[in-house]
């Protein structure tokens, strides 16, 4: 979306048709949550000193938030989507549990049994990083590359399982797009548990979305990357139709839904869309997008939500632009973030994922969710005040999120 003189915030469209419900969302960077009502209104807040990344509701009502890395600590890595800890707080902003890893990033999940599998970063052998191909070489290039990891903690934090990458990735397969940077190969965005136990992942930097084997950690199913078209790789692994995509998850039927950015595309402007296929026969059986593709693309975070009515939240993450649209693309609801952080990229209204959840949805019946506990809040928003928080200095941070 466009950046206006003077841009809207809150509540700006509204119509019959939505799903209905409350809405989850964090600014990136920010130092809270929020949860707002059909009516853009805010009904309830989490605030936490290190920052909220990233939040999710769990399934028993607490905010399982991944908080900003800490600027000082050593050996940390300087990645967009660094996190410094997961965090989890009751309805009262109350720490009940926390984990801290200053490599992990992006996404984790609250698994049934009560652990938790999340993202980090790992630094690869020389060997291991002199294979991966591709991305645009500078001078003050990292003698060894950072890699994915995925991590399984119990809850008491103690390590369980660890999937390396660059243990089971190919390296003619998964080659980083030319105008990014070598000092890491794949940037995972996002992670998902599917029914089986498998994983499935978002590879930003190679425009890939893979589905891991829990057990073996083999690869079992790939979409996107820089096959080059020939007979045996679209059998394999379908047609390279993605680029720098988020929020890679299974549906209720069994498509895969993608928040397909569009950044580097190889041919023609740069536009972001929604993308469903059948992951059998990599055919495209739902798409959004805008035709003034000026008014919808975002070049980082981002995420997608099938609802229950069928139709699909989006967050324009960039932007800060939270909208739902119908199957045949009508626009129902759609709110603006008031808030604006200060970036790399100047004060930011970014958001990286929101989450609609139903109005009698069980994990917010701890809650007292009242628009009047934010009434000066709301009041200002209506108004067009946009809200502000304090710098984070985050240095060496690149535009990869």
């Amino acid at each position: 979306m466009a950046w206006l003189t003077h841009r809207p915030i809150g509540l700006t469209h509204s119509e019959s048709g939505s799903d209905g419900g409350y809405t989850l969302f964090s600014s990136v960077r920010g130092h809270h949550a929020s949860i707002i009502d059909p009516q853009g209104q805010i009904v309830h807040q989490w605030h936490h000193p290190e920052g909220i990344q990233h939040v999710k509701l769990l399934a028993n009502g607490h905010l399982l938030i991944q908080t900003l890395p800490p600027a000082d600590a050593a050996g940390r890595e300087k990645i967009g989507g660094s996190a410094g800890a997961m965090i989890e707080l009751d309805a009262e902003g109350n720490t009940v549990w926390e984990h801290r890893d200053i490599t992990q990033h992006h996404d984790y999940v609250r698994l049934d049994n009560g652990n938790t599998l999340y993202l980090a970063w790992e630094l690869m052998p020389q060997a291991i990083c002199a294979q991966v191909r591709g991305g645009h070489h500078h001078d003050d290039d990292p003698e060894l590359m950072w890699g994915d990891v995925v991590r399984e903690i119990d809850e008491a934090g103690e390590l369980l399982h660890e999937w390396r990458s660059w243990e089971h990735l190919d390296f003619n397969e998964e080659v980083i797009c030319p105008l990014e940077s070598h000092k890491e190969w794949t940037h995972a965005n996002s992670l998902e548990v599917m029914p089986n136990g498998d994983w499935l992942i978002s590879l930003r930097l190679t425009s890939t979305v893979i589905l891991v084997d829990a057990g073996s950690g083999d690869i079992k199913w790939r979409w996107g990357g820089s096959q080059t078209h020939n007979e045996h790789d679209l059998k394999r692994w379908g047609p390279a139709e993605l680029s720098h995509q988020h929020n890679a998850q299974r549906l209720a039927n069994g498509n895969i839904l993608v928040f397909d950015n569009g950044c580097h595309r190889k041919r023609g402007p740069s536009y972001s869309r929604i993308v469903e296929i059948n992951p059998e026969t990599y055919e495209f059986v739902w798409s959004y997008s805008n035709p003034t593709v000026l008014a919808f693309y975002s070049f980082m975070v981002s995420g997608c939500q099938r609802l229950a009515n069928g139709n699909t939240l989006i967050t324009e993450g960039a932007s800060g632009r939270l909208f739902e649209v119908t199957v045949d693309h009508q626009v129902v609801w759609e709110y603006i973030s008031p808030w604006t952080i200060p970036s790399p990229f100047g004060p930011s209204p970014a958001v990286f994922r929101s989450y609609r959840i139903k109005a009698d949805d069980p994990r917010l019946a701890g809650y007292a969710l009242s628009a009047a506990n934010y009434e000066s809040l709301n009041t200002a928003i209506a108004a067009g005040v946009l809200q502000t928080e304090p710098d984070y200095h985050e240095p060496e941070t690149q535009p990869t999120l």
